[in-house]
């Protein structure tokens, strides 16, 4: 990373709601989210969507603002004052980035739009030239679009096949297919951390190992796991590993792609245009370096330095206690929602973040969605890009409460008694 232009002028550093103890004051966090004071039908509003994107604290807010309004300008080219400035905030999130997954070098970190466009450049850029006649990919019966569609595509493209590794009736990947799917023809592994409609967490550790026993390379779709969960991923051993910003809490139109770097290296770019070339002639072209030949144009600055806002935010909090705080929230909802007769919630496994799928009798999800929001309950209904596992559970959609940190278990108590009313109207 390059220095500091003199006189760099950084955003303040925002207060943050640090308790002392192991205890999370919910409150003082609360106060960091502007958005969360507000009312919504005249109800305080209860906002239970985090698994489709979270809200921004001031933190965040203050970083984009203290760009736009004191460091605007195109990086990487100029040798004006303000385009050193660009520079120096767009790489030190990137170094920032590095340190919060403990990658080995911060070119491992891949700036991108989200999870979906860096799964997309892996399957263009790793898949194209790995994948061929007769070759398989493996994934999961649990994956999101995002990470079914591009190795579809590149498989049709390619005439290769999709194996999916089955989830039992608790939302579990059942490991004993997954080892046995693994196979001479496998050339990829891609696997979600997280189900964003189950909450199942896999074992990542566990699926790397036995992949890289064979010799078989591992993408983490990361969007569910980073908001919940300490990541290493040098722990972890995974090849690749994505997530998007705004399900971290910070802005949307950012994401990252960490991938070993000897893989990038060998990878193709994914687009061409400006900044990710060394040289062009009317004949060819040099492509630049690792990060910079996958970051072609003129990239999100404001969202990349956004995100380094929200991960030091999270990183003050501690995602430890925050994983604690969630845990117990998570446990709270599952019993309360359990006590509603003509609920029933879809996954059970034993490791969970912070996200409930449920249907009720005689109450279609969307009814449910309507009903809750007249009350202020943001809640998310349908197939969560997840059809199918929808149809693996025989269902055409869910409704799903999302929780976060700033959740608490009055808004809890809310939302089951806005159950009871939908069944009051409904049933």
């Amino acid at each position: 990373m390059t220095a500091p232009p003199p006189s760099l002028s950084l955003p303040p550093q925002a207060a943050v709601a640090t308790p002392s103890n192991d205890n999370l004051d919910v409150e003082a966090v609360r106060r960091d989210f502007p958005i969360l004071q507000q009312t919504v039908r005249g109800k305080p509003l209860v906002y239970l969507d985090n698994a489709a994107t979270t809200q921004k604290p001031r933190a965040v807010i203050d970083a984009v603002t203290h760009y736009y309004e004191n460091e605007n300008a195109n990086i990487h080219r100029g040798v004006h004052f303000l385009s050193q400035q660009a520079t120096f905030a767009y790489e030190r999130a990137r170094g920032r980035v590095g340190k919060f997954l403990n990658a080995a070098d911060s070119s491992e970190i891949i700036f991108v739009r989200g999870t979906t466009e860096g799964i997309n450049l892996v399957a263009r850029g790793y898949g194209r030239a790995k994948v061929g006649q007769g070759d398989e990919i493996l994934i999961s019966h649990m994956e999101h679009h995002s990470n079914i569609v591009p190795w579809q595509m590149l498989c049709e493209e390619k005439g290769a096949s999709l194996r999916v590794v089955p989830v039992d009736d608790d939302g579990e990947l059942v490991m004993e297919e997954y080892e046995r799917l693994l196979g001479d023809r496998t050339r990829l592994v891609a696997v979600t951390h997280a189900s964003n409609a189950l909450g199942t967490v896999n074992p990542i550790a566990q699926i790397v190992s036995l992949a890289h026993d064979r010799g078989v390379p591992v993408l983490v779709d990361g969007a569910q796991g980073v908001p919940h969960m300490p990541v290493d991923v040098r722990q972890l051993d995974c090849d690749f590993y994505l997530f998007s910003g705004h399900k971290l809490f910070g802005p949307t139109g950012i994401g990252v792609l960490y991938g070993k770097r000897h893989l990038l290296d060998d990878m193709a770019p994914y687009q061409g245009g400006g900044s990710m070339i060394k040289s062009v002639t009317l004949e060819n072209t040099t492509f630049a370096d690792v990060p910079t030949k996958f970051e072609a144009g003129t990239p999100n600055i404001a969202g990349a330095i956004g995100l380094a806002a929200a991960i030091d935010y999270v990183n003050d909090i501690g995602q430890d206690r925050i994983d604690a705080y969630e845990s117990g929230l998570l446990d709270y909802a599952t019993q309360r929602l359990g006590e509603l007769a003509d609920l029933r919630i879809i996954g059970s496994a034993r490791q969970k973040v912070s996200v409930i799928s449920f249907v009720m009798n005689d109450a279609h999800p969307h009814d449910i969605g309507t009903i809750l929001d007249s009350e202020g309950i943001a809640i998310r209904t349908g197939h969560h890009c997840a059809q199918p596992l929808m149809q693996r559970y025989q269902v055409s959609a869910t409704a799903r409460a999302s929780l976060a940190f700033y959740n608490t278990r009055d808004e809890i108590d809310a939302l089951t008694d806005g159950l009871v009313r939908v069944h009051e109207v409904l049933g």
